[in-house]
């Protein structure tokens, strides 16, 4: 182990290629103002400005020059924290003159834009715990002491400086950062937010400037008109408009879905549902409420009760009532929700209650796995169930469809013998892609999540159940990367991550490995030589949450749903009058023939009809005139602008039709 410098590391290639801007050694990535100690055997790659792990440096660096930015215009301005995010970066502020405005952002992009034309480098600091409580104390930071306080003893503190030496920015930071702010030219303030400092209510609200950056001003420009057409696509937009759902105060966060939204939501299920037989799949039934002691058994009760809805019987009720303290617990759950203290709240709550709803159901499968004694013969058994469920979220966390506390999921569990796994395992991976690409999602990404450090199991079913996971993927020839360390405590897992037509990128869709609810509730099979052994259980989903995967898809569409699915798949409008009575028939042929159609008979103007059809996302518009009532026919129209067919006789129509309504078949 030797302690070297980037420019050690990297040699000649650091003058000959000014894009970089780090280095990764054995997979941790480092700035080039930073030591590394570095074994004999590590690894050593460059990190340049257009690669991930370079535009994690640029957008981290540029919340520091933003932050900079801020102090600069709006003196006595707190900092707090400031991190890379997936779609850029944001920075928390105490700012004592009041929120942010779109005036604001403007200046502030603009101060920034200073700061990086002088191409101030980013310099790095190491100090004692003193020497950064003095600095900041003297500076009156103190969010920034507080987590100093919060580093754990040992462990170094480092400091980053940038700007002139006249008016040298400095913050509290582990880094990785540029070489020098002229990196930075590539950069973007969206919004604000919002948001408590260290993410608890309790805790003091701050403002959240987000913001975004890139390696070119190129890929500044597309990422923003990115961002544009997601606003056009944004689900809660296109909902409203298209009529597809609604939400009412009366159930918060809790959605209605319309007639046109129920018709598409039930689409999906029942194409799951339809293959389910093929695939070898039972589908069950369960209930929503249940006895707190199952819960108990599951393991939820003591680790997930924040985030579940609770009820109470008569006899807990009479028990409840007879209980003297049952006033003093009052008084601390009224003193909790005028502190906003929700999980304070949910603590009490849980004290005086017996019954739960579920929030999620493989506890209940495991209660039916267990009714009786099952055979390895008749493993692997595969049980699925639509569901309700009913998680609480904060309601700073709710997000249209994307985030709710009443959802199904296309949810099912696999129980089989270790040996079957495997199978099991690529079985679901062929399932998955097949509906995905029958579905319009073409490019997705497979993360596999390992052990972490505090887990359930023993190192040799790990050792299996890891194992038969990158088996399936490597015999499949897909491609995948490891996420260390991020797999479930009972068992690792894989993330599907799925991109949508705009090339945003969605976690849609698990499998995971379970050792913990079999043992948990004690299930077992007899094996082969009459003895019982312990079942594998493997959790599984293609869509997640029908909720969150609708507002998806309504966005990967832009609402326009395909011929099968679409709730209307055609309109008939007529030029005038005259031809409604052909136009009326018309309909009800189609409809005879199993499609859904409408008609649009008003007196409007044949331009007007058109246009609101279009707006609706109909497949189809099917204009009729005179020539069309002769010859029995349609004058097709696409929604979209350049797609328009040929005038076709009716019957014609009907049959191309029928042909597109079908649901697709699995790859």
């Amino acid at each position: 182990m030797s302690r070297q410098t980037a420019r050690e590391l990297l040699g000649e290639r650091l003058d000959k290629d000014k894009q970089i801007i780090g280095v990764k050694v054995a997979g941790k990535v480092y700035d080039l103002h930073t030591p590394i100690e570095v074994a004999a055997d590590a690894t050593i790659a460059p990190v340049r400005s257009d690669d991930a792990d370079g535009l994690r440096i640029i957008r981290h660096s540029t919340a520091h020059v933003m932050a900079d930015a801020v102090q600069r215009i709006f003196p006595g301005t707190k900092v707090t924290i400031g991190p890379a995010t997936a779609a850029g970066f944001y920075y928390d502020f105490d700012k004592p003159s009041g929120p942010f405005s779109e005036e604001d952002l403007a200046t502030i992009e603009a101060m920034m834009a200073t700061i990086v034309e002088g191409n101030h480098p980013f310099r790095r600091d190491t100090v004692s715990r003193e020497e950064a409580h003095a600095l900041f104390a003297q500076m009156n930071e103190s969010y920034k002491r507080e987590i100093i306080d919060s580093i754990p003893a040992g462990e170094a503190i480092s400091l980053y400086r940038h700007g002139a030496a006249e008016s040298l920015w400095v913050d509290l930071c582990e880094g990785p950062h540029v070489p020098h702010t002229g990196f930075l030219k590539a950069h973007k303030l969206v919004s604000v937010a919002g948001a408590y400092w260290r993410g608890d209510e309790r805790n003091a609200m701050l403002q959240r400037v987000y913001g975004t950056a890139f390696g070119t001003p190129g890929d500044l420009r597309k990422h923003l008109l990115q961002i544009e057409e997601a606003k056009k696509r944004d689900h809660r937009k296109l909902g409203k408009e298209l009529e597809l759902f609604m939400f009412h105060e009366y159930a918060p966060a809790m959605p209605f879905l319309l007639p046109k939204g129920a018709h598409v939501y039930n689409g999906l299920i029942d194409y799951i549902r339809s293959a389910y037989r093929g695939e070898g799949y039972q589908e069950v039934v369960t209930p929503q409420i249940f006895d707190k002691r199952l819960f108990e058994t599951s393991g939820h009760w003591a680790n997930y009760t924040e985030n579940m809805f609770f009820a109470t019987s008569e006899d807990r009720l009479a028990e409840l009532f007879a209980d003297p303290a049952l006033g003093s617990t009052i008084e601390k759950i009224q003193a909790a929700r005028r502190s906003g203290d929700e999980s304070g709240i949910q603590e009490l709550l849980k004290g005086l209650v017996d019954i739960a709803v579920k929030p999620m159901n493989c506890p209940s499968h495991c209660l039916i796995f267990r009714q009786r004694r099952r055979s390895y013969r008749e493993l692997p058994w595969r049980v699925a169930d639509f569901g309700r469920l009913h998680r609480y979220e904060r309601g700073g966390v709710v997000h249209g469809l994307a985030r709710v506390r009443s959802f199904t999921q296309d949810d099912a569990h696999i129980f089989c013998q270790p040996e079957q796994m495997e199978s099991e395992i690529s079985n679901f991976i062929r399932f998955f892609y097949g509906v995905y690409l029958a579905l319009g999602f073409s490019k997705i990404a497979i993360k596999l999540a390992t052990r972490p450090d505090k887990r359930l199991g023993t190192d040799e079913q790990w050792d299996m159940a890891e194992g038969a996971l990158e088996q399936a993927l490597t015999r499949a020839g897909l491609p995948f990367e490891f996420a260390p360390k991020e797999g479930a405590f009972y068992g690792p897992k894989y993330e599907f991550h799925v991109e949508d037509a705009i090339g945003r990128s969605w976690q849609l869709g698990t499998l995971q490995v379970d050792y913990a609810l079999p043992d948990r509730f004690e299930l077992e099979y007899t094996g082969a030589d009459g003895a019982g052994h312990r079942p594998v259980m493997l959790h599984r989903a293609i869509y997640g949450s029908l909720e969150r995967f609708l507002s998806i898809y309504i966005e990967h569409t832009g609402g326009n749903f395909p011929a099968w699915l679409a709730p209307e798949q055609a309109r008939v409008v007529t030029v005038s009058e005259k031809q409604n009575e052909y136009g009326a028939e018309a309909s009800r042929y189609l409809r005879a023939r199993g499609m859904r159609v409408e008609s649009d008979l008003s007196p409007d103007k044949l331009g007007s009809k058109i246009r609101e059809a279009r707006l609706a996302r109909i497949p189809y518009i099917l204009v009729v005139g005179d020539k069309e009532v002769e010859t029995r026919s349609v004058s097709p129209r696409s929604r979209d602008l350049d797609k328009n067919l040929e005038v076709m006789s009716l019957e014609a129509f009907a049959d191309q039709l029928s042909a597109e309504g079908a649901p697709p078949s699995l790859a």
